[in-house]
């Protein structure tokens, strides 16, 4: 049976990351990089996948937690009155050598540690050599530790009977000096430090909105910048269905909703900034509508690879496995625009225009193109005239118009802007008056729920309400909310948390702050203890689905928290008692 994804935590070193369960198995980890192929896997295949346990006779899991900051996780055990302790983390920082380091404190407790490679998703067989310091796997990793281990068949294996202190470390490369681990857990704190100083936020959900900025740390691609999707593959948006996609990779459809995240939630700007850096450095796609931005790319700036089916069983029986993604070579005109969106916000903050020439021709490129037919925000395999790709384009000109200092650009951008209204108006409003999903349907799709927001209407404007009245309506799982698909019966799909978060937003914006509440609080119920979330929740059968961790999840919880942030300070400011409490402290000021 597969791991419940609310078991799952992760460990990361800014290149990978590895899943770690409440059973004290590592799960899934791809060395190297976060879409290498993987050397875990048993989340996707208990048989095939690999894993390396950690299984103490008797003892039962009692909590996690990260320490401090970082990603350095440590997991608690009982057995009787005795408490054995895990800390598992990836080396970091200056000098430390690459994989995954695991330190044990246990009591009297026997215990089994088993580690099964499955290189390259178990389509390479694993080869094992004991060495005199270490055993060799495939000639490309290396396994180190404290504690005397054998090979047993196809598998590493530790059985230990008495009071344990130890560590084990498999390397992604041969080390060249003594393993070191106490010295590579100092460098990793450090390490951790530097990026964790870079935010500061206070308010409500404070613990959420900071578990949630780690998890967008963790994705953060160290050497580029890049911010990926999720740290999985092929987790399934549907289970038993076959939307089984590799989100290993950065989305610029994500880049505006998490710049946005970051520059909100108390950053100093490194990250966002580099994240535009990154953007600005990417190879073009090309296809029949010419040159454009691929909708994703892998963490190095590249196109990404062909999509691959592999042979593994899938979570909870869920088939197909993926690597590579179909839609790599889509054209989708709202994710395109979504790094005028990101630019406006790194602009506006930071008083600049880095990567302008970069910006211009994307711009030019959205007006040139912005009446074409593109796959829309969720990469439909059906082109049609999504009504969200045409108002990101219209709002990504209307915001980037403001900064050129060309008169001729300002012109061309924002008569292509209001060309796009027109059209919307005209062509993508259903018969109830709420805007459709795409020009000329009557369904619509949570992500309209966004325009006030993008400040493309306002929040109370008829077509706005006419769109809340039908996702009230057909869209509800719960106190959540799902989103529109054409391609699929998004009917049958969990809840998109993402699209849920965007509805609290708006129900903030009307200061309607109980219901924006109960719509967060609902969400956080599909985390996992350490506040992952991943991309779905399955209302019916209260549990998480698709890929995880997921960063856009996170980027839109952290923007929906800081605006009610906003909202319970506005009215804390009006409350009679707060005014009399304000004066009092002006008029001790003046008197001292």
């Amino acid at each position: 049976m597969s791991l419940p994804l609310k078991s799952l935590a992760f460990i990361g070193d800014r290149r990978t990351m590895a899943a770690v369960s409440k059973t004290g198995s590592i799960c899934w980890y791809c060395p190297g990089r976060f879409d290498n192929g993987s050397l875990f896997a048993s989340l996707l295949d208990e048989e095939k996948g690999g894993e390396w346990s950690i299984k103490w006779h008797n003892s039962t899991f009692k909590r996690r937690d990260y320490e401090e900051d970082s990603a350095i996780l440590i997991s608690l055990y009982q057995q009787g009155q005795e408490v054995n302790v895990v800390t598992d983390f990836m080396p970091a920082g200056k000098n430390s050598p690459q994989g995954i380091c695991r330190m044990l404190e246990a009591s009297a407790a026997p215990c089994t540690i088993q580690l099964q490679p499955a290189p390259d998703f178990g389509r390479e067989k694993a080869v094992l050599v004991e060495e005199q310091n270490c055993i060799r796997i495939n000639d490309r990793h290396f396994f180190y530790s404290s504690f005397p281990a054998q090979v047993v068949e196809d598998r590493i294996e530790i059985q230990l009977d008495s009071l344990t202190r130890g560590w084990m470390f498999l390397s992604e490369g041969r080390l060249k000096e003594a393993p070191a681990p106490e010295k590579w857990l100092d460098n990793t704190r450090a390490f951790w430090k530097k990026i964790a100083d870079r935010f500061s936020y206070y308010g409500p959900y404070e613990a959420e909105v900071a578990q949630s900025i780690r998890a967008i740390r963790m994705l953060t691609y160290e050497e580029s910048g890049g911010i990926l999707a999720a740290g999985t593959t092929s987790l399934p948006e549907l289970v038993g269905g076959d939307r089984n996609y590799d989100y290993r990779y950065v989305w610029l459809r994500d880049a505006g909703m998490i710049v946005s995240a970051l520059t909100r939630a108390g950053s100093n700007g490194v990250e966002e900034r580099r994240f535009l850096k990154f953007i600005c450095g990417l190879e073009p796609a090309k296809g029949e509508e010419g040159t454009h931005f691929a909708p994703m790319y892998t963490a190095e700036q590249k196109l990404l690879p062909k999509e691959q089916v592999i042979e593994l069983k899938g979570y909870l029986n869920s088939r197909p496995v993926m690597v590579g993604n179909g839609a790599r070579n889509q054209l989708q005109l709202g994710t395109t625009a979504n790094i005028l969106l990101a630019a406006k916000l790194i602009y506006n903050k930071y008083d600049t225009r880095e990567h302008w020439e970069v910006m211009a021709a994307t711009a030019d490129f959205l007006a040139d193109s912005w009446h074409r037919e593109d796959h829309g925000i969720w990469e439909e395999k059906v082109k049609k005239h999504y009504t969200s790709s045409k108002v990101i384009v219209a709002c990504g000109l209307m915001f980037i118009a403001k900064h050129t200092k060309d008169a001729a650009q300002k012109k061309k951008w924002k008569k292509a802007e209001k060309d796009i209204r027109l059209f919307v108006k005209e062509n993508c409003l259903n018969a109830e008056g709420a805007y459709a999903a795409a020009a000329g349907e009557e369904c619509v799709d949570i992500s309209a729920i966004l325009f006030p927001a993008w400040a493309y209407t306002e929040i109370d404007a008829p077509e706005v309400k006419a769109t809340v009245k039908v996702l009230e309506r057909d869209y509800k799982k719960g106190l959540l909310y799902r989103r529109h698909l054409f391609d699929a019966d998004s009917g049958k799909e969990g809840a998109f948390l993402a699209g849920s978060l965007w509805m609290a937003q708006y129900y903030i914006y009307l200061k309607e702050l109980d219901k924006a509440r109960k719509i967060i609080d609902e969400t956080l119920q599909y985390t996992t203890d350490l506040g992952f979330f991943s991309e779905e929740a399955d209302v019916e059968h209260q549990r998480m689905i698709g890929n995880i961790p997921q960063t856009f999840v996170h980027a839109s919880f952290i923007g929906a928290v800081i605006d009610l942030k906003h909202e319970m300070e506005k009215k804390k400011s009006k409350d009679p008692v707060n005014k009399l409490i304000k004066k009092a402290i002006e008029l001790f000021r003046k008197l001292n």
